[in-house]
């Protein structure tokens, strides 16, 4: 086959409904019988596995006439190693993009839309029939490329944790985290349902539910106007973070004075655990990959020195 350069392209996939469904119960069939025997349309699943499976041969199709493809599931990037001149397609829904974002170190990334009638696709902005086009471009270096700021946790037993969107800090159950947060030199006890770190691309996700539920309750005890849209988000490339604290509890022991602020390189965000057990620190709402955070472990979170690249 002809190609138009040797470039690697590593489209990564992800299981559908049906596929996890599949794998649940063994068969199709078992499957089909869980669904509709609780209500559920059976036939929705099997319309968007097969238009997802349409679009994985299609995009296969176009990128094999332009490089080198490797095809990858996104449960196994945590042990993928991304080569140092790949260009990376994602294939699936927002969350995938941010998934890929946080195992690549500068390589392009290009987000497609399998399904523009399911997914709004806010971080895909192209569909299989433009996707030769601007492969081509990306291929050339001439498509424009977005930075986009990631957060980091690093631990004093040295491990860490990056984010695209957020980090989770905080208990594994519905239990309070007990923790000592610092920021600058502020500090205090905490007994809370967990702190929140997001980035600029993650601020139209669960920074702007926070953000919106702590201005309503304001609002309603008569405390503050409404917060504006525009103070709920901030730039994808922003060289800052913000920290949000979940539902602090004031007592003879805890604060709930530092509850929010920004996060710099020039001022990090310090939180220790002081919990005996089961405390997390989990990122972009992936609660199954996470690092515990137990007592006498310190996490110290800022930006990434990596930056993600989106192709847009």
């Amino acid at each position: 086959m002809h190609r138009l350069t040797e470039t690697k392209i590593i489209l990564v996939v992800r299981a559908t409904r049906l596929a996890d469904l599949k794998a649940k119960f063994a068969t199709k069939s078992q499957a089909r019988f869980y669904v509709s025997r609780l209500g559920g349309d059976f036939g929705d699943y099997e319309r968007e596995d097969a238009k997802y499976q349409n679009a994985i041969q299609q995009t296969q199709h176009t990128l094999s006439e332009l490089g080198r493809v490797q095809l990858v599931q996104r449960s196994f990037l945590p042990n993928f190693v991304f080569g140092s001149k790949d260009i990376v397609v994602a294939l699936g829904q927002d969350g995938l993009v941010a998934n890929i974002l946080k195992y690549l170190d500068g390589q392009p990334l290009v987000g497609v839309n399998p399904d523009p009638e399911r997914y709004d696709g806010q971080l895909l902005p192209f569909h299989l029939k433009n996707l030769d086009p601007v492969m081509r471009e990306v291929l050339r270096g001439s498509r424009p490329k977005r930075e986009v700021t990631m957060a980091e946790a690093s631990l004093n037993t040295g491990l860490s944790l990056r984010a695209v969107n957020d980090l989770f800090i905080g208990m594994k159950s519905h239990g309070s985290a007990r923790y000592r947060i610092t920021l600058g030199k502020a500090a205090e006890n905490h007994s809370s349902s967990g702190v929140i770190v997001s980035t600029g691309l993650g601020s139209t996700g669960w920074f702007k539910s926070l953000m919106a539920g702590a201005s309503a309750v304001a609002m309603a005890a008569g405390r503050a106007a409404s917060l504006p849209q525009k103070e709920t988000s901030f730039p994808w490339e922003a060289g800052h973070l913000y920290f949000t604290v979940r539902e602090p509890f004031p007592s003879n022991t805890t604060g709930a004075g530092l509850v929010f602020g920004k996060v710099t390189p020039q001022q990090p965000l310090v939180i220790e655990s002081q919990m005996s057990e089961n405390g997390v620190i989990f990122s972009d709402g992936i609660e199954q990959d996470f690092i515990e955070f137990n007592s006498g472990t310190k996490a110290t979170i800022t930006l990434a020195k990596r930056k993600g690249r989106v192709v847009v």
